[in-house]
């Protein structure tokens, strides 16, 4: 058998497969190519055994590693301020860590919060000081989190003020990586016999909504579904107390079972008292167990309608298309049972949260709300967290369609904002009388990185907006781990920067490489190496680790990463103008023309600026230059020519050609 081949059905990369077998008492040679077939069955036989020992041993290290972090930091006397109620998010940066390391942090201790949740005081200061942290005095309670939450509170209300009229029910798709939220999402819109995509393609705006016919009445019922990054704000809202979706979907991949990630999603849903279908995804794959993954969701009290329990479990297979008739079917029976909660009033001003925002270098800040009651129409005033924003300048739905308004549980695209909101954020346009402008500048010094975008200046493209590139930091001591990040902030461009998602002691380790997989992020290590699983997830996910021992190299790096993310700066010299005496050739993409330079001169290979009467009316090149019967690179002033002029623009006596020659520069970077 081939050594690569019995790596791929071990999951490991060959070259670490050589180095990890000699300790097990496999030496087949550190460049075998090829494995007896017995030997290579005995190794087979134990894998087990010897993925055991490679995980435990990489536990072991990331608890020293962490225990090495925490007495760097007592020794080192490093300090923390933690207000009275901190989101997850928020104390994460506080200790500068990674936001998942809190999370996890948090679970040991017993409390299962997501990133946008909020924790009280004593919890952060009993965390920060298990991790070395000394706790200093606490901030103020953060004002603007309650002013928000205050709105949060107004749209419950709202939400349940004369909602008598049934609406399309929400549904949010969960459950693991990896697991086929997206290829489910994908499958249920492509069943949706009724949708007709404009164009054949899809309009991404992070919820879409598909009509489904109920096979017991035959009538065409709409079920709006919230796709990711539509998530975050289900994840948002429920940390604030509030409901977006009514029904979740459980995503398990039958050949993987219960992970990580399936385990939140089952809390989150639970403390959101979330009604939810478990889709069992992936039966077509060899391997694939769904009574395994019964069992498993037995153990967290899901037991499946088949077991006797009250959970609907569905066997789909997203990529096969299989089943995701009876997956809706599902849904909408679930939808019945909670049909007294899945009301609106769709004569009210609407109300709703911002389910994903960003900008459009043509339109501008482009904003996605679920309207969750009432009916927003055009020219509405945007009234967000009770700020005026904007108004409705139009409105979309998932298909890019124009709409005049959009009801309960439409997932709608607004233009109109000046400037985008977050995440989250209420919409509630009965607030319009008591609201106040938007205060753009006290807004756009708040919003930072790729999660609060601005709204660009008249003039300024999406491509001219600031490059932010990704890093995560791994160093062998404390002090060689802040000299390198010291280094990083000191590279500044008024067009880029450096945003360090995640650093550490100790080698690179499996979550460094899930984070830097996540985020986009690039590795550096500084006298650190990799772990046997982390450079296993390296192969397999494509992630960048860049190993350094002098911190000058690593820096010149990362300077050549960034010069790289910039748009080279262009660069127009004006070179001479030329007046048409003659025409002497017209052809369909070019002319023969003759002139003369009345200033500065002309260049082979120009490029020029036609104008007529004052005014520039085309733009053109000129590859050919004569003088005489002799072809010139170069025309100076006074000289009559003739000149080959390339452009669909038809030149007449008197016009006028400006030349001009534009080079591109790259940018450089500058250390402060």
């Amino acid at each position: 058998m081939n050594v690569s081949e019995l790596a791929r059905q071990l999951r490991i990369h060959p070259q670490k497969l050589l180095q990890v077998l000699p300790e097990f008492g496999f030496d087949i040679g550190a460049r075998a190519v090829k494995i007896d077939d017995r030997v290579a069955t005995q190794i087979q036989r134990e894998w087990r055994r010897i993925k055991f020992v490679l995980e435990d041993r990489e536990r072991k290290e990331k608890e020293k590693q962490k225990e090495l972090e925490k007495e760097q930091r007592r020794e080192s006397g490093a300090t923390v301020s933690i207000p009275g109620v901190v989101s997850v998010r928020d104390f994460a940066d506080k200790l500068q860590m990674p936001v998942n390391k809190v999370i996890i942090e948090l679970m040991k201790n017993g409390v299962l919060a997501t990133q946008n949740e909020n924790i009280d005081h004593d919890t952060a200061v009993l965390l920060a000081e298990e991790m070395g942290f000394k706790v200093l005095a606490e901030d103020k309670t953060n004002e603007v989190a309650e002013e928000v939450n205050a709105h949060v509170e107004h749209l419950a209300a709202a939400l349940g003020a004369e909602a008598t009229t049934p609406r399309a029910p929400v549904i949010v798709v969960m459950g693991h990586v990896d697991h086929g939220k997206t290829t489910l999402l994908d499958s249920v819109r492509s069943a949706n016999v009724a949708a007709k995509e404009a164009g054949g393609i899809t309009q991404h705006i992070g919820a879409y909504q598909v009509e489904w016919t109920d096979p017991k009445t035959k009538v065409v019922r709409p079920i709006t579904f919230i796709d990711t990054p539509g998530h975050e704000a289900f994840t948002v809202m429920r940390s604030r107390g509030a409901k977006v979706a009514d029904i979740a979907i459980l995503v398990v991949a039958a050949d993987d079972g219960i992970k990580p990630q399936t385990v939140e999603a089952i809390n989150i849903i639970k403390a959101a008292k979330l009604p939810f279908v478990v889709a069992i995804n992936k039966i077509d794959k060899p391997g694939a167990d769904p009574e395994r993954v019964r069992s498993s969701l037995s153990q967290y009290n899901i037991i499946s309608e088949a077991w006797g329990g009250d959970t609907v479990m569905v066997e789909i297979s997203a990529k096969q298309n299989l089943h995701i008739d009876v997956l809706l079917d599902s849904l909408l029976l679930v939808a019945d049972v909670q049909q007294d909660s899945i009301k609106a009033n769709p004569k009210r001003a609407a109300a709703g949260t911002v389910i994903e925002a960003r900008v459009d270098k043509n339109e501008g800040a482009v904003v996605t709300i679920l309207v969750q009651t009432g009916t927003l129409r055009l020219n509405d005033p945007l009234v967000v967290n009770g700020e005026l924003y904007g108004r409705a300048r139009a409105l979309r739905n998932y298909r890019g369609e124009q709409l005049t308004e959009a009801g309960p549980s439409t997932p709608v695209r607004i233009l109109g904002f000046k400037i985008a909101p977050k995440v989250g954020d209420i919409l509630d346009v009965g607030q319009a009388g008591n609201a106040t402008p938007v205060n753009l500048k006290n807004k756009r010094s708040q919003q930072t990185g790729a999660e609060q975008q601005l709204v660009a200046p008249a003039g300024e493209s999406e491509e001219d907006a600031k490059k932010i590139l990704n890093v995560i930091i791994k160093a062998d001591t404390l002090g060689s781990l802040e000299a390198v990040i010291g280094s990083l902030e000191k590279i500044k461009n008024d067009l880029a920067a450096v945003k360090v998602v995640g650093k550490g002691l100790g080698n690179i380790m499996a979550d460094d490489v899930t984070l830097a997989h996540t985020t986009g992020a690039i590795i550096f290590g500084f006298s650190v190496t990799t772990t046997p699983i982390a450079q296993d997830m390296l192969q397999s996910t494509g992630a960048v680790f860049r190993p350094h021992k002098i911190i000058y190299d690593l820096l010149d790096e990362v300077k050549d990463d960034l010069e790289k993310m910039l748009n080279p700066e262009l660069i127009t010299t004006e070179l001479g103008t030329l007046k048409i005496l003659a025409v002497f050739r017209t052809e369909k993409n070019f002319m023969v023309v003759g002139g003369r330079v009345e200033s500065g001169k002309l260049q082979k290979e120009c490029k020029v600026r036609v104008r007529r009467g004052g005014e520039i009316i085309g733009l053109g090149k000129l590859p050919q230059l004569q003088s005489g019967k002799q072809s010139m690179n170069e025309i100076p002033s006074g000289s009559e020519c003739g000149v080959q002029f390339d452009g669909k623009l038809k030149l007449e006596v008197n016009d006028v050609l400006e030349a001009y020659k534009e080079e591109k520069k790259v940018r450089k970077l500058v250390l402060a």
